[in-house]
């Protein structure tokens, strides 16, 4: 009995001690889970009432289905020329449920599961996905016609912020150094460099902070739901909700509804550049941004598109990239398959105990 319940005592110390060494000790990549639901509780997101569609499939009717038929013809995946919808899910919805599962990077089931669900209810760029009017790659995609900047290489594009429209809450020295850190991502990667100006109706690129109906066709929606928005070249306006918590550090902000400002600015840039969105989760081109999170770093997907378009910085080595991403990649490889070690030799400890 006594010789049991030593081997019982060593025998959690040994779990213990593996959980202990389990610990990740170096630094790895956290890719995002496969389905993030964002509740009513939680953040009180603009298309929360979508969540009573979870399951819906064809023939099915559902109250509210008609504002999500809404939803899926302002991101560009239902014709323009059908505006009167019903509760129906029908086969026109359908068809835009793939296609929008697709566009996104989901399992493409047609219905209305929880990850579809989840994506829809995440906050968003305003900008259509609509795969019908763009200029679709393997992975990156271009608006409709791939237009550009078409200065000359090596090319210079000015921005400024407007002078009318910004928030009170945050300086702006500290906007300023956060656009300056995202135009820097890009600037390193392409032939283009971005300095910022005092002259706001003469830049290439106007920033501003806008509530609700702002003139441009493409109204803002208050807390969460569409977070910003920015055009094709060479338009070069560059719009951002008003309405939303916005911050840059997320220690000293605690809203559950706080939105990294430098995460939607580099977002942002790539359609000003060109870009459109990109099914690659980890991309910064995926169209949702769900709060409290950041997401600032170019992949290779980003790249690859944007290089497309400009050609690549001749200081930009692609096999630094590779070799950022890959270690990653490994460094979240050895910690599962740590893990996975941890697992087998406690069920074998375990084994002996027992025979014993």
């Amino acid at each position: 009995m006594f010789l049991f319940l030593s081997y019982y005592t060593l025998f959690f110390r040994f779990i213990i001690f593996l959980l202990f060494l389990s610990r990740p000790c170096f630094p790895a990549r956290i890719l995002p889970d496969k389905s993030t639901v964002i509740t009513v509780d939680a953040h009180n997101a603009t298309w929360h009432e979508f969540k009573r569609l979870l399951d819906a499939g064809k023939g099915s009717h559902v109250s509210g289905m008609s504002e999500l038929k809404t939803y899926f013809h302002r991101f560009g995946y239902l014709p323009i020329s059908d505006t009167n919808f019903t509760d129906s899910f029908d086969t026109q919805l359908e068809s835009a449920v793939v296609l929008y599962q697709k566009n996104l990077g989901l399992s493409v089931t047609g219905k209305l599961d929880s990850d579809t669900i989840s994506t829809i209810m995440s906050p968003r760029c305003g900008m259509s996905d609509n795969a019908h009017a763009l200029h679709t790659t393997r992975r990156f995609v271009y608006f409709n016609g791939k237009p550009r900047w078409l200065h000359t290489t090596p090319m210079t594009l000015t921005y400024a912020f407007s002078p009318d429209n910004m928030i009170d809450y945050m300086s702006i020295s500290e906007i300023r150094s956060v656009f300056k850190r995202a135009f820097s991502r890009w600037a390193s990667v392409i032939p283009v460099n971005f300095t910022e100006t005092e002259n706001y109706l003469s830049a290439n690129i106007r920033i501003g902070f806008y509530r609700g109906d702002h003139g441009d066709g493409e109204p803002f929606d208050g807390v969460l739901g569409v977070l910003a928005h920015a055009f094709s070249p060479e338009n070069g306006r560059l719009h951002l909700d008003a309405a939303e918590t916005w911050t840059v550090d997320f220690n000293s902000v605690k809203s559950k509804v706080a939105v990294d400002l430098e995460s939607v600015a580099t977002h942002e840039i790539g359609h000003v550049l060109g870009l459109a969105h990109t099914s690659v989760k980890e991309a910064v081109m995926y169209p949702s941004l769900s709060p409290r999170t950041k997401k600032v770093d170019l992949k290779i997907d980003d790249v690859e598109g944007v290089q497309a378009l400009y050609g690549s910085n001749p200081n930009f080595k692609f096999s630094s990239l590779l070799e950022s991403e890959n270690s990653s990649n490994h460094a979240i490889g050895l910690q599962r398959t740590f893990s996975s070690w941890t697992i087998s030799l406690a069920m074998v400890f375990l084994l002996l105990v027992l025979h014993t």
